[in-house]
């Protein structure tokens, strides 16, 4: 996996967690750092005309974040800085992203969320309904984390085989990092009340075997992954009870109600958020093997 990783920067906890977790991410792909801060562009206000003297100043504030930001980045990462203008901060970053050729977009979860968990913010839902490149959702309190690589990709298979840009980017992932690959299945969980659940169990049990082993097969040689089907009530306590490791990454696929090539977080995705101590990334459910756009 080639390319580089976008970091969209704010100077608030939720950059500096974005910050930290690109980083990890870069060193442990070996590719290089792009943090992005986006300012608004300048025909956007309607209220006062544009001010050169002011532009001047939010661009050098801008400047002097990003100093800051990049004086935490370990010195074994290539990083750049980069100040961008867009009608919004995620229009900014996905255009960053792809002049950049970046295979990663990094955001952290808004302020206010609990330590270890996502909580989005604007920017993450507004890149998670538009981006073209995988998202990475890095949870509150990434910046304290002590894990400097990535040790396990775990990838939640659906309901359906054949996930190709799922699995595709899992690989690739586990790959670059040289992290071990988990499949996972959800697909017994979250049942509807009043229904019986001791053959439906059964039979999401059997699914789910079936989904993992198509998926099994469809690995390239050489691949090898542990394969786990969770268990619970619900998404959210399956999730809750699984193992996860601190330099672990999740990774899921978009909504099938997203456009072609674009992101849309589905259901079963934005429960897994609630109790995920791990990052999160999100994959265009088109994305290809060499991750074409």
């Amino acid at each position: 996996m080639s390319g580089r990783i976008v970091v969209g920067y704010t100077a608030t906890d939720a950059g500096a967690d974005a910050v930290a977790l690109g980083a990890r991410l870069a060193a442990a792909m070996d590719v290089p750092l792009d943090l992005v801060l986006v300012l608004p562009a300048e025909d956007r206000s309607v209220i006062t005309p544009p001010d050169a003297g002011y532009d001047r100043y939010l661009v050098t504030q801008a400047e002097t974040w990003l100093a800051e930001a990049a004086a935490s980045i370990p010195d074994a990462v290539t990083h750049a800085s980069h100040v961008r203008f867009g009608d919004s901060f995620a229009e900014g970053l996905i255009a960053a992203a792809h002049e950049l050729s970046a295979s990663h977009i990094v955001v952290g979860a808004a302020n206010g969320g609990l330590r270890g968990r996502h909580r989005l913010g604007t920017v993450a839902n507004e890149l998670l309904h538009s981006s073209d490149v995988p998202v990475v959702l890095a949870p509150e309190g990434s910046r304290r984390l002590e894990a400097t690589t990535v040790t396990r990709v775990t990838a939640a298979i659906g309901t359906r085989p054949g996930a190709s840009a799922l699995l595709d980017e899992s690989v690739a992932l586990a790959t670059a990092t040289g992290a071990e690959l988990r499949l996972l299945s959800l697909v017994s969980v979250d049942l509807p009340v009043g229904v019986d659940t001791g053959v439906i169990r059964i039979a999401g049990a059997a699914h789910a075997d079936d989904v993992l082993g198509k998926a099994l097969d469809t690995l390239p040689e050489g691949i090898e992954a542990d394969v786990v089907v969770a268990r619970g009530d619900s998404i959210e306590d399956a999730v809750s009870h699984l193992s996860w490791e601190p330099g672990e990454l999740a990774v899921v696929g978009s909504s099938r109600l997203a456009r072609r090539r674009r992101l849309f977080l589905g259901s079963t995705a934005a429960k897994m958020l609630h109790e995920l101590p791990v990052p999160m990334v999100v994959v265009p459910r088109t994305r290809g093997k060499k991750g074409a756009r």
